[in-house]
């Protein structure tokens, strides 16, 4: 169905949230793919549950992670966009990204709203101790935020770090959670002006 809109609603039609999407695509694509090396080491992170997953002699490492691309990645669980973290009955429980968009707010600039990027990395507890005293949470928020902070997406200025802490869900899993401030805006009404 294609809906007809007149000039005026095109114009009054102002949202936040239609960027999301391209904004969650860039993330992964500058995490996983473009960030080379950065992101076999984070893919080595999130699969390989072992204190040595870091250790470049291991050759099968290496093979492991070529398999996986972002669509594995999300269609495996190991990255995530939807806040639950529910495992399967013989799942293997991994290490996890989890990426939310929270606190939207007005700026001075009615075209555009501040938003929270908050991307949680989690790792179960009993994997979290690694090779050299490297905590498993930590190396892979690590890793993000050399890779994201003050990176640019769809939005009109960089991500800018914004805090983190620390987080247990529950006897099991706990993590990093990295809060960056992004604004969004600018791609929302050209979105809208191609569906109506």
């Amino acid at each position: 169905m294609h809906i007809v809109a007149t000039d005026v609603a095109k114009r009054n039609l102002k949202s936040s949230f239609l960027s999301c999407d391209k904004d969650l695509e860039t993330i992964w694509r500058k995490l996983l793919v473009e960030s080379k090396p950065h992101s076999d080491i984070l893919k080595r992170l999130l699969i390989i549950n072992t204190p040595d997953c870091l250790d470049d002699s291991q050759v099968q490492y290496r093979k492991l992670i070529e398999q996986y691309s972002i669509k594995k990645l999300d269609e495996e669980g190991y990255i995530r966009s939807v806040p639950k973290l529910a495992f399967g009955e013989h799942e293997e429980v991994k290490s996890y990204i989890l990426v939310e968009f929270n606190n939207f707010l007005p700026t001075e600039n009615p075209e555009y709203r501040d938003c929270i990027i908050r991307i949680s990395c989690i790792s179960l507890l009993d994997y979290w101790k690694m090779d050299d005293y490297m905590l498993r949470p930590y190396k892979i928020a690590g890793y993000v935020d050399g890779i994201l902070n003050e990176s640019r997406l769809s939005g009109i200025g960089k991500l800018e770090f914004y805090g983190a802490s620390t987080v247990s869900y529950n006897e099991y899993l706990g993590g990093v959670v990295l809060n960056y401030r992004a604004v969004h805006g600018g791609d929302d009404l050209g979105e809208m002006e191609n569906v109506l």
